[in-house]
């Protein structure tokens, strides 16, 4: 479903990432191979064999991608960037003792795209920053790892496929369960036909967060370059609920949950239909548990039509956690035949039509869905190592930015639904909504005059 990226290398290399990704089949917790460390690594490797990385937001999930990524025996991470100069510091600290290297600290990440020894940018910032860093990579040349969401809305979604289409450089969305062995191998059974024809998806995210209580305008604080945090977002008072991780329930910056954590379901629950984009979607919910500032729906319903033959929905529920399926986050599909249960590890169950377990494969590890920082860091190895091996032997990508704009507008689209009160028709070659001015005007967003993402 996602196109390949394509590149010419020696035959050489090929062996290298041959060896590389023999390696990660065997890759431990600590996402390195038993007995060895990442500095015995780099010699044996060669610093040139190494893709070098700039991580982009390192306060959360951004300092478990760069610990990573400088676990993985082909990658070095040589510079860090972020607007909050305490997270930047600890990041440092934590990557150099990984790798034995001390990668460059770079407040702004725009100066180390100007880097030539600089080959991919990560970024884990904030949503309305994942697109347009992204534009602003490939047009430097580099290499984009991005966090999910791809785009903080439609338009920015769009424009990023058409800037990697233009640059041709490789760019892999954090649908990190695209790599993961399990995952991939429930996939392939749904393809095979294990359950019938699958004409059903029901998808689900569960946690109980707090209130974030209302906020107060303060000064920015000496730490944080307001700023750059705000970049392609019309300027706003600073306010003390919001920075670092409360932005996600706020539509000036964030996507809500749908986007937060429903983009890895609905993304599964797409490749096993075998869709791209829907015929009709619908949307109910709101902020039901507290009153505060929180702006996106704490309690979500999502409803994805494609045409007459298949239907997906996704539950999402931030505050309160009871599990559906007996897991906090997961996928069933539905089949002529039988039933697929996923409940958001490395693991998977088939029942038959007397809901009798026909095929049941174990975790290998545990996992932690409501981990905002590393719920997997082994498994996502395989992520990385798949991006590694695009950009040096043109493999193809396991969540490439088309497929990656496809699941991420589904959830937009709900949020578009949900958000304009309304029933959306959609064009299916395309992805548009027709015939609702309402809606339409929320597939893009407005930006702060001279920081607006281009072609």
């Amino acid at each position: 479903m996602n196109t390949p990226e394509t590149s010419t290398n020696s035959e050489s290399r090929r062996n290298f990432i041959k060896k590389t990704l023999t390696g990660t089949a065997l890759l431990t917790v600590g996402g390195i191979l038993p007995g060895f460390s990442a500095k015995s690594y780099g010699r044996i490797l060669g610093a040139n064999e190494k893709v070098r990385l700039g991580v982009m937001g390192v306060n959360s999930r951004g300092y478990a991608l760069a610990s990573n990524f400088a676990l993985q025996p082909n990658c070095e991470v040589v510079s860090i960037s972020d607007v909050d100069s305490r997270a930047a510091e600890k990041c440092i600290k934590a990557v150099e003792k990984i790798q034995n290297s001390k990668p460059k600290d770079v407040p702004d990440f725009r100066n180390a795209l100007e880097d030539k020894g600089v080959d991919a940018l990560i970024i884990a910032a904030p949503d309305h920053w994942h697109a347009p860093a992204a534009i602003l990579a490939s047009k430097a040349g580099k290499h984009v790892y991005l966090e999910k969401p791809c785009s903080h809305n439609p338009y920015e979604g769009e424009l990023l496929v058409a800037v990697a289409a233009k640059y041709k450089n490789v760019i892999q969305m954090g649908n990190q369960r695209r790599s993961w062995p399990n995952v991939k191998q429930a996939l392939k059974d749904i393809q095979d036909g294990v359950i019938g024809r699958p004409y059903f998806a029901k998808g689900w995210y569960t946690n109980n967060r707090a209130s974030i209580g209302i906020g107060k305008e303060q000064a920015v604080p000496s730490w944080l370059n307001y700023d750059l945090w705000q970049g392609p977002a019309p300027r706003r008072a600073y306010k003390d609920n919001v920075i670092h991780y409360n932005w996600h329930w706020f539509w000036h910056w964030g996507t809500g949950e749908a986007l937060n954590n429903g983009t890895h379901m609905l993304d599964l629950m797409r490749w096993g239909l075998g869709v791209e984009f829907p015929t009709k979607v619908s949307s109910s919910g709101g902020r039901y548990r507290y009153q505060d500032d929180w702006e996106a729906p704490d309690t979500q319903v999502i409803n994805l039509e494609f045409g007459k033959d298949k239907f997906m929905t996704w539950e999402g529920r931030s505050c309160n956690s009871r599990n559906i399926e007996g897991s906090s986050v997961g996928v069933s599909f539905y089949g002529e035949k039988g039933t697929l249960e996923y409940g958001g590890g490395n693991a998977y169950k088939i029942y038959d039509l007397d809901n009798k377990i026909v095929k049941d494969v174990k975790n290998d590890l545990v996992i932690d869905p409501r981990n905002k920082m590393d719920p997997s860091q082994a498994l996502d190895a395989f992520h990385f190592q798949n991006f590694v091996s695009a950009i040096k032997e043109g493999t193809p990508l396991a969540s490439g930015i088309v497929g990656g704009h496809q699941s991420t507008l589904l959830c937009q689209l709900g949020n578009i639904a949900l958000r304009s009160n309304s029933i959306l028709e959609i064009d299916p070659t395309n992805g548009h909504i027709k015939n609702n001015k309402a809606a339409k005007k929320l597939w893009k967003r407005e930006y702060e005059k001279g920081w607006e993402p281009t072609l």
